[in-house]
């Protein structure tokens, strides 16, 4: 008979604060390293596959040696070797036990959350996400899963995430630094609250990345990553990932995606893999580059407001300064006369393109209150400091002055001032 209980009837992942997450991977390694060589070395694979680069293993399905022993990898919904590969390597990234990739960062978001959560239960997290994650948590689960979200009223006070929690929630989602507004959240605080009430933390790593922010060190038990933006960094992968204990992501790899698909698929895994080389380079570039950017913004006449934790009046400035290595390549601003200003401003670019992603080498703008968070009531915008003004601005890997150059001809088309 064949033996489908090894790998199809896997048991539900059951949170337990107790069990220490071992990290993957070699922990001497620095993290440039671990970004060139996780899952993969030359030396090492010369008999499976002699080569320099990580192959590319384009089979969705692998065969079977004997009638009664399955292979694994099985079919290609559940794992791919080039797939297993970037999961190694990104759970060594962020110091965790494992990974499972989907299709995108959205889509690993909805995987792990129709895993772990049933009708009745609640996740509680903040208006700080990103736009998708929103609209899963303010429509898709609650009205078709019976899933709700509580969402926290002063998300920098430990003591309001801890009214929220009760013994129907299953998660505590945070997303620091948020999108668009750069809210950076005290994640050891946050741990320490829903650890004491039994609850994990997940945390949303996409806009810093692993080479800027290490959450499982500090604290939390999950994380969701969108490949699709800074990991891949150039806009032409879509992925998402969560790294966590082993148990989590077979339950999510085994009793959801087996079903549902929407995987990573293998080119796109290769493709990760070779950018994630350059990731450490790329996020000290991206720092440096919003830093500069940052700090013309602040100073401009024709600028209202600017979101960034690298500035000294960022209400988290010291808080990123002691959780982050640097403080990322995304940063947002207001044009004082709302939604007509953002309209000439964009149009007027002449280096910046105005396209729906962050993290990517080109600098990106995109206007939250029109396409991204548009699925949020006006209260709730106010509430997250969501402007209609708002320019989310993901500043790339070019010249800083020539950036700021873009920026200076098109705001001075603009007629009102602060």
């Amino acid at each position: 008979m064949h033996d489908e209980g090894q790998f199809f009837m896997r048991e539900p992942w059951v949170y337990d604060p107790n069990a220490l997450q071992p990290s993957a991977g070699d922990a001497e390694w620095g993290f440039a390293t671990k970004a060139l060589h996780a899952g993969f070395h030359p030396l090492d694979d010369l008999e499976r596959f002699r080569a320099f680069a990580p192959p590319i293993v384009p089979s969705m399905t692998f065969p079977y040696q004997r009638f009664d022993k399955i292979p694994y990898p099985v079919y290609g919904r559940t794992k791919t070797p080039t797939a297993a590969l970037l999961e190694e390597r990104l759970a060594t990234l962020e110091g965790g036990e494992a990974c499972v990739t989907a299709g995108s960062g959205s889509q690993a978001l909805f995987n792990l959350i129709f895993t772990i959560a049933r009708p009745g239960d609640n996740v509680v997290t903040t208006l700080n996400i990103f736009g998708e994650g929103y609209k899963q948590a303010a429509s898709i689960f609650p009205e078709r899963c019976g899933v709700q979200f509580r969402f926290v009223e002063d998300p920098a006070d430990p003591a309001s995430w801890a009214r929220e929690i009760d013994d129907r929630t299953k998660l505590v989602w945070v997303e620091t630094p948020s999108n668009p507004c750069l809210f950076v959240t005290d994640i050891r605080a946050v741990a320490d609250v829903a650890h004491a009430r039994g609850v994990p933390l997940l945390v949303d790593n996409t806009t810093a990345t692993a080479a800027l922010q290490q959450p499982l060190a500090l604290g939390a038990d999950i994380v969701l990553l969108s490949i699709t933006k800074f990991l891949s960094g150039n806009a032409t992968v879509l992925g998402g990932a969560i790294v966590g204990p082993e148990a989590l992501t077979e339950d999510i790899r085994w009793n959801t995606t087996e079903f549902i698909g929407a995987i990573m698929q293998p080119f796109d895994s290769w493709l990760t893999l070779q950018y994630l080389e350059t990731l450490a380079l790329r996020m000290d570039r991206h720092s440096a580059n919003a830093q500069r950017v940052a700090e013309f913004l602040v100073a401009h006449p024709k600028v209202k407001l600017v979101n960034y934790p690298g500035l000294p009046d960022h209400p988290q400035h010291d808080l990123a300064k002691r959780q982050m290595k640097a403080n990322g390549g995304l940063l947002s601003f207001a044009a004082p006369g709302g939604i007509p200003a953002v309209g000439r401003v964009v149009d007027s670019f002449k280096l910046i393109i105005h396209a729906v992603t962050f993290g990517a080498s080109r600098t990106i703008c995109m206007h939250p209150r029109t396409i991204t968070h548009e699925h949020m009531t006006p209260a709730e915008r106010d509430r997250a400091g969501i402007d209609d003004g708002l320019i989310r601005l993901s500043v790339g890997l070019e010249e800083s002055d020539d950036i700021i150059a873009d920026l200076d001809q098109a705001l001075a088309k603009l007629s009102v001032t602060r």
